[in-house]
């Protein structure tokens, strides 16, 4: 064995053993929460937006070259030091850059199935995707002109299905689902956004904008030509959900902002998102844009990572959250139980929100079978309850302890009790607040049946029918129509 050859080779299982870190350990939270938030002031985005508002639960898909190796997606080239990047350190920097770019010719996902991805979100239950045309190591999954680092450019090229992004989007809309389109605002292939004459030491521009705005100007057409093609060659899109918000201008660098710790430069980072607002809307009129914690015009939604906000909002945000401990594929990864999701998913709607959940299919393009069977689960809860998750809006008074509450565009009133996992259903249920009507009728939406309720102090107490209890030893969580 040459010199090369064994360090290629302990390259790959130094690298493969760090995938348990990563694994084991989960994503930081890159994206913290903007605090400010602006309404919208054309009519056909206010009206989308509420549109969106109605869906309540879509899916993220993370699938790019990092699916071949099963490592966190793009930032293991980035020189920062974190605990949840999982890079070798014992790799050279450049080295290790040579092998990410060169995974573009191992690419090959000849059984790629995105009616399978679109069909298990259907199934699910969810009513929109987001999925991620370029990640930020700039890998392009849809077959761009600005650049040959790009899905249709490897040895898929000859697949019929090589324009990746064109055939997601197109399997879910049979799937009768709003469109998003992720896009990374950095690019880290881009000689225009990191410079090969310049050190990579962050996530951050490379060179001094101010000293080389030729080069950031060049960036800017590229950002802007390729978002163009995105609007104007791929369909009908509902949402251009743009991730990478430390690429800003230096105006929106607020102390909050500052106080989240990622590195920022001294100068602004401008992409000039007034021109590629105006562009992308003449193309798709209505479209929702979603500059992550860039608030303003361009933010029309928040999207808090990995977590839920501590109150309800007025404003419309989404949470994404993993299914695993990864946003993309990586070998072994540990998913979250149907019932935590579902957990999830009933206090982030109580508070006025969306759940975006994060799946990653495999190098090949498939998703497992964990993943479909979670998703299944997910689905056979909310065949049954989603009259009190979907086109829901917050309740006054959102929540008492494990029962949250959602109102109806009508006059209902739901109450959704949040029942421990694997524990026995209970033959009664309480919460304080939210009380019925006196007389009312209240249902629950698990087969429709009605059931008996009093109330005392201002506790209601709710009682489940025995056929209820005998056919479900456990469940997920009891939601009541009133």
């Amino acid at each position: 064995m040459s010199q090369q050859s064994f360090q290629i080779s302990r390259f790959v299982v130094l690298l493969l053993c760090s995938l348990s870190v990563y694994t084991a350990a989960g994503q930081g939270n890159v994206h913290q929460q903007s605090t400010t938030y602006e309404w919208p002031e054309d009519s056909l985005v206010r009206q989308k937006l509420e549109t969106w508002r109605d869906q309540k639960f879509g899916m993220l898909i993370h699938w790019g070259l990092y699916a071949v190796p099963g490592i966190v997606e793009s930032w293991t080239l980035c020189g920062e030091d974190a605990d949840w990047i999982g890079r070798d350190t014992t790799i050279h920097y450049d080295d290790y850059k040579k092998w990410y770019w060169g995974l573009k010719d191992q690419f090959n996902p000849v059984e790629f199935n995105p009616e399978q991805w679109a069909k298990a979100a259907k199934e699910a239950g969810m009513k929109y995707v987001v999925f991620t045309t370029k990640h930020h190591d700039g890998f392009a999954m849809f077959d761009t002109k600005e650049s040959n680092f790009k899905i249709s450019d490897g040895p898929f090229k000859n697949n019929p299905r090589a324009d990746v992004a064109k055939y997601v989007f197109d399997a879910f809309r049979k799937q009768e689902m709003m469109i998003g389109a992720y896009y990374s605002k950095p690019d880290w292939h881009s000689d225009y956004f990191w410079w090969s004459a310049r050190a990579t030491p962050d996530r951050n521009v490379n060179y001094d904008i101010r000293q080389h705005p030729w080069r950031w100007n060049q960036f800017k057409k590229f950002t802007y030509n390729q978002i163009h093609e995105l609007m104007t060659g791929y369909g009908s899109i509902d949402i251009l959900w743009l991730d990478g918000g430390w690429v800003r201008p230096l105006e929106t660098v607020t102390d909050e902002v500052r106080a989240w710790g990622a590195p920022i430069p001294p100068f602004s980072q401008s992409i000039d998102m007034p021109q590629i607002a105006a562009m992308a809307r003449k193309a798709q009129p209505g479209l929702l844009m979603v500059d992550r914690t860039v608030h303003g015009p361009y933010e029309n939604y928040q999207t808090p990572e990995q977590n839920i906000p501590k109150a309800k909002l007025d404003h419309p945000w989404e949470s994404c959250i993993t299914l695993g401990n990864a946003w993309g594929y990586v070998p072994h990864d540990q998913f979250k139980s149907s019932t935590m999701v579902i957990h999830q998913l009933i206090e982030i709607v109580a508070k006025g929100g969306s759940l975006l959940l994060g799946v990653g299919p495999d190098a090949q393009g498939t998703l497992n079978e964990t993943q479909i069977s979670r998703l299944t689960e997910i689905g056979d809860w909310l065949k049954w309850n989603g009259a009190a998750i979907y086109a829901t809006r917050t309740a006054d008074h959102e929540r008492d302890q494990e029962t949250f509450f959602t109102k109806g565009k009508a006059t209902a009133t739901y109450a959704l009790v949040r029942l421990q996992e694997g524990q026995p259903v209970p033959a009664s249920v309480s919460w304080k607040g939210n009380v019925p009507a006196k007389g009312a009728a209240m249902k629950l939406l698990s087969g429709n049946v009605q059931v008996k309720w009093k109330v005392k102090d201002n506790v209601v107490t709710v009682y489940l029918p025995s056929a209820f209890i005998r056919a479900h030893h456990t469940y997920p969580a009891l939601t009541f129509q009133y």
